[in-house]
């Protein structure tokens, strides 16, 4: 099932969660785990999964947004 959750975020929220993204990516990226196929793309997934959430957060800015 797909959910879909509307928000709507000042500029200074949409940058406070981008730092907490970047913050969230370098953990997943420095976790020590053991070498191994599944380990591995298990952290691709995820790292992905981050990189879209940045992706729409940085996404166009509606046109009421200010900037």
């Amino acid at each position: 099932m797909n959910n879909t959750l509307t928000v709507e975020l000042t500029g200074e929220q949409r940058d406070l969660l981008l730092r907490g993204l970047s913050f969230l990516r370098s953990d997943v990226l420095l976790e020590m785990r053991d070498p191994a196929p599944d380990v591995d793309a298990d952290r691709e997934t995820r790292l992905d999964e981050i990189e879209s959430l940045v992706a729409r957060l940085r996404g166009p800015k509606p046109a009421h947004a200010r900037v």
